[in-house]
């Protein structure tokens, strides 16, 4: 598990909103051909290495749970997830918070560090 990895990817996605789009329209075929080039870099981690198969299913599920607990950044999650469920979906504001609190709150307080 990657930490770091996690985190690039999500900044990545959520820094240009055809990408946002791009990934809320086909999760699991994002996540592949992102895999696919990290696993064609040929230099070792963080430019290269890829996410492991739980993190992927994890980003195709939209768990935000999952990838809360396994570190990814709070802060970073919430804006991809927002960007997902709130602005593409049409998901209100509060029903996000509550949902999303839902899914965060039972795994406390992970260690962030990447």
């Amino acid at each position: 598990m990657s930490r770091y990895l996690m985190n690039r990817f999500i900044s990545y996605v959520d820094d240009d909103g055809g990408r946002v789009v791009e990934f809320h329209t086909d999760p699991a075929g994002y996540v592949e051909r992102w895999r696919a080039r990290a696993s064609a870099a040929r230099v070792p981690p963080p430019d290269g290495g890829a996410l492991t198969n739980a993190e992927a299913q994890a980003f195709v599920d939209r768990d935000y749970g999952s990838l809360y607990a396994m570190g990814v950044h709070p802060y970073l999650l919430l804006h991809f997830a927002r960007a997902l469920d709130v602005v593409l979906d049409g998901t209100s504001w509060s029903e996000f918070v509550a949902r999303y609190r839902a899914q965060v709150e039972p795994h406390g307080f992970p260690d962030f560090r990447t």
